[in-house]
């Protein structure tokens, strides 16, 4: 159970975070970002909604068999990781930042991005994964 507890974690991190961090003035509410910016945001936000409801559906659902069971345990370990994984990678795509100049410096979603990411695949070897 304290595997699928680290993968709901992370669910929930992926389905409230991004409108907890991006609906504001740094994001969506921000005068400066063009509308297709904010097309882009609603997106990813919609995005980590969905993936953390899939996680979430996976992580639960019964199974009626033990490798049913380790079959979903790892879709919702995929499904939990690519919210990270392209938050992660978002960085490298040419003239990308971790924040608007005004908002100041660096890639302060590094260690939140990795840490979920983490506390995902520790959550599917907890619960036995092969």
């Amino acid at each position: 159970m304290l595997g699928r507890i680290c993968i709901t974690v992370s669910a929930l991190a992926q389905l409230f975070g991004p409108f907890i961090a991006d609906f504001n003035e740094t994001h969506v509410l921000n005068p400066r970002w063009p509308p297709h910016a904010r097309f882009h945001n609603g997106q990813t936000m919609s995005l980590g909604a969905c993936l953390g409801l899939a996680t979430l559906y996976y992580t639960f659902r019964p199974a009626a068999t033990a490798a049913a069971a380790g079959d979903s345990i790892f879709t919702a370990a995929l499904f939990g990781s690519l919210y990270w994984v392209t938050g992660l990678s978002a960085i490298l795509y040419p003239g990308s930042k971790g924040t608007d100049p005004e908002f100041g410096e660096g890639f302060p979603q590094f260690w939140l991005f990795a840490g979920q990411l983490a506390v995902t695949w520790v959550g599917w070897w907890v619960e036995g994964g092969k």
